[in-house]
Order: structure tokens, then sequence, then C-alpha cells
């Protein structure tokens, strides 16, 4: 099916085809976005028609910034297998404008998170997720804040501290009063062995009055607040801390790498993978392993997943409960170090239809890396048309007698053509 496009905006390349189905023009449309892209292969694994091909993920790995699998229009058949089973989400199909993975008997794969009853909710997996995840959570939070409730009263003295054993840095208290500031990790601060995205939760006692509702609102007793003088009037007896209320809500960008699960502290995240498998380093692989000079498989990993254990003896390590079993790092090292080994593809139902097999092929590829390509067997090919042989012309036979005579003709004219001044009357006179 030839492409009637292709375009390029941004870091989106797309290719858009029209075709007939029963008289009717369907509009088909491939958003490749590849800075989403890690790189897995898993499209390159599956495709039907071999359209697809995978670039060099060692050079990607490590810095060069160039598309990690290229499309050959000609072969695609914009079947959509592709983005069916992108774990990144890298790749959108529409048809006639529709999502190909909202329609009806589309098989796909649909990792997300998901947020239950146990939520309060807190600050810590948005923030984790937009530093190591995909950015898919958003946090709004519904409860007033504290100068909505009672006015900063001038005048007042005290003593206000924090219990960090019992602080989880759930970043109520800084939302809810401005004499908290929360202080961020940077993306290369943090690991799976400690997930907590803040580093640290400082006070600013020129914004506190305090009020003590700072006490109340704190979801784990962590704040202490002491009044020693009420010069500037006293407290409302009445004076009570909101209820915490909000609203979470995870987007389609979610890719179910698991940060927000780990950083929960109220077990409130419930995490639906696309692929369940086992990640493992090979020992005698990694001696010249340098994660901090390569770092390959930490830049292409989709969860984050990687990073440099405080155990000496290891040079790297991998959560596996972060691990997406996507398979981008293992393309990515240089060492062939890390296997992925992938035990299942979680999706939803395939239907009785034309495609039926061929879904299920590719979706047995994911896990056994072995593509069984559609049959080609019945294919009739006209034969290649006879071509006409005509004969080569005859060898002409050389006269030694006559070649003599000319070489010998030549040789008397040669001292005439190196005379500078017979040359230019002969030129002369072809001028005239």
């Amino acid at each position: 099916m030839p492409t009637d496009s292709i375009d390029s905006i941004d870091t989106h390349i797309i290719y858009t085809a029209e075709c007939p189905e029963d008289a009717i023009k369907t509009v088909k449309k491939i958003d490749y976005d590849y800075k989403r892209c890690c790189g897995c292969g898993i499209c390159v694994e599956i495709c039907p028609t071999g359209a697809l091909e995978l670039g060099d993920m060692c050079a990607i790995g490590t810095g060069l910034d160039v598309p990690p699998v290229l499309l050959d229009p000609g072969k695609c058949s914009f079947c959509g297998m592709c983005a069916a089973f992108c774990p990144t989400k890298a790749v959108k199909l529409e048809i006639n404008g529709e999502d190909a993975t909202k329609r009806e008997c589309y098989p796909h794969i649909d990792p997300k998170a998901q947020v239950n009853e146990n939520c309060l909710p807190c600050s810590l997996c948005e923030e984790v997720c937009r530093t190591c995840g995909s950015g898919a959570i958003k946090l709004e939070y519904t409860f007033p804040k504290k100068e909505e409730i009672v006015p900063f009263k001038e005048g007042v003295e005290g003593e206000i501290t924090i219990d960090m054993e019992k602080c989880n840095y759930c970043g109520i208290c800084a939302y809810f009063c401005d004499a908290f500031i929360l202080i961020s990790k940077e993306k290369d601060e943090m690991s799976p062995v400690d997930p907590v995205p803040f580093e640290n939760i400082l006070i600013d006692e020129d914004e506190c009055d305090y009020c003590m509702l700072c006490e109340d609102i704190c979801p784990e007793d962590a704040i202490t607040v002491k009044v020693k003088s009420k010069s500037g009037g006293d407290q409302d007896p009445e004076m009570s801390a909101p209820r915490v209320t909000g609203t979470l809500s995870i987007d389609d960008s979610c890719v179910a790498c698991g940060w927000c699960k780990s950083v929960c502290p109220y077990d409130a995240i419930e995490i639906s993978k696309a692929f369940e498998g086992e990640i493992r380093l090979i020992g005698n692989h990694l001696i010249k392993c340098d994660p901090v000079g390569c770092h390959a498989c930490f830049n292409v990993c989709p969860s984050n997943a990687w990073y440099v254990p405080r155990d000496k003896d290891k040079k790297i390590e991998v959560s596996s409960d972060l691990c997406t079993f996507c398979g981008a790092c293992e393309h990515a090292c240089w060492l062939d170090a890390i296997a992925v080994d992938r035990s299942a593809v979680l999706h939803t139902p395939e239907c009785d239809s034309a495609w039926k097999e061929e879904w299920e092929q590719g979706i047995k590829s994911i896990t056994s890396r072995e593509r069984v390509h559609p049959d080609h067997s019945h294919v009739v090919s006209l034969p290649a048309p006879e071509r006409e042989v005509i004969e080569p012309p005859p060898v002409p036979v050389i006269d030694f007698v006559l070649l003599e005579k000319a070489r010998e003709r030549i040789n008397q004219i040669m001292p005439l053509l190196h005379d500078a001044r017979t040359r230019r009357e002969w030129e002369m006179v072809v001028d005239l």
C-alpha cells in the first residue's frame, strides 16, 4: 500500500495513506514519535511485511540523535501491529482520525497505572513520575490552603519541628502552607533503591505564624508546633485543618514503569504491565562495563530501571520491579551483557477476523523472537518474458600489410604536427 505523504513535525514522523475500502476512502496515518521510541525493536519483530528496521542502538544509546526505527513505506500495509504493541506508545495509528486501539476487535497492550481507594492523595507519585517516569500523573488538590482559612497573624512566637523519621515527604504541608519548602532531587540523584523524589523539607519561619493547622493536616503526625507567645492574638479554638482531598489523574502516556507504586507510602497504586518476563546480567560480559562512561542502558530505558549500586563489588544493577521487559537495553549494550526474556504478553483479546492468524503469530513472536511471515506460496507470478538473442557482430580480420603502411604514413606526418608554425597555418586555413 503506497503512502501518499511523509511529513515531519518536530520529533514526529507521519506517514499517511489513502485506500479504498468498499468504495469508501479510508485515510490511515502512522504517527511515529522517535524521541519517545526507546528502540526496543518489538515493532520490528512483529511486523508482518518486514517494513521496519532497527537502527544502530549502540550508537543511539551513547548519544546519536537519529530515529531508532526506520520504516519502508513501500512495504508497510498499515496493519497497526507496531502501534498496538509499542510499550512506550511512540507509535500511533489513526484510521479516519480515530485511534485504532479504540476500535472494536483491535488487540493491543494497555500498560497503565491505576489508583485505588487507599490514595490520600499526596505529591509523591506526581513528582516521581515527572522526574523518572513519563509525566503521566497529574495531581490537583481541592482542599483550601492555610491563608484561605485564617489570615497570617503577626507577632506570634513559637517553635516548629519536623520528625524526619516519620516524614515521608508527601508534600501536603508544602501545598497547604508557604512556610514549608520541599527540595526536589535531580534525576541522577534518584535510584530504584531510594525512589523518594525529594531530598529535604525546609521551614521558612518568617512565613509561619504557628497556627498549628499543619500538625493536624500531616498524615504521619511528623510536625510539632509549640506556641511561646500570642502577642498577635489568640488562635480561634474552633479552627481546624481541612480534610485532604484532591484529584489524581493518569493520562495515556503512562508506560506502567512502576515508579509511582514504588514511592507510594499508602499502597494506592496498582500497575498493569504489558509484558511479563525476566532481565538478566551476564556476569562474564560485564568485565569491560563502564556504566558512567557508556550509560547506554540508562539512556534507552523507558522506565529508568538502571542504577549504580552502592556495593562496590557490583558495577551496575537493574530493578526488575521497574523493568518493563521491552528489551531496549539488550539492543543498546555493546558488550552483550544484558538478556531480556519475555514470557507473556498481556493484551486485549483478538477477534475472529481475516487477520486473526497474523495477529496471533505477531503476538507469539514477542516472546519467541521468531516471526512467522505470511505464506506467499499461493501467489501466481508471470514467467519472465523470453528475450531474442542477437548474435554479436563478427570480429574484423586485420590485414597486417595495410596496417604497416598506415603506420608509415602516420610517422611521416608526425613531424609536421609537432611544428607550431605549421599547425597555426592549418588553423588559419580552417577558419577561412
